[in-house]
């Protein structure tokens, strides 16, 4: 089985959404991701979590990241990238506001 990042993107971070949820709000998403990974469980490696505001590194320096629209992370597992997507095609992030959701195949490192 191959590993995939799940990169979870939307207008609003994953703290600005936080913070304008009520309880019940915040609950029934959670009950919806809970759902999700119960019915991909032999997939989900890391349900993984939020991630909040950072900074991009390069080499001629650091620089805040104004808009940062990766508001969270998952790693599954499958056979191939196409059922990898087909594991998120109907996830409960797609709730977000403008939200979308990056698949990425996680290489192996030669020689390890």
């Amino acid at each position: 089985m191959k590993k995939f990042l799940v990169l979870y993107h939307s207008s609003a971070s994953a703290r600005e959404q936080m913070a304008h949820a009520t309880p019940e709000q915040m609950k029934a998403g959670m009950d919806m991701w809970m759902a999700w990974a119960a019915k991909h469980k032999a997939s989900l490696i890391d349900l993984g979590q939020p991630v909040g505001s950072g900074k991009h590194v390069s080499k001629p320096g650091v620089v805040e990241n104004a808009k940062e629209t990766i508001g969270g992370y998952s790693i599954l597992q499958a056979g191939s990238l196409d059922e990898a997507v087909k594991t998120v095609h109907e996830h409960p992030h797609f709730h977000a506001p403008n939200a979308s959701i990056t698949v990425l195949e996680m290489m192996p490192i030669p020689g390890m």
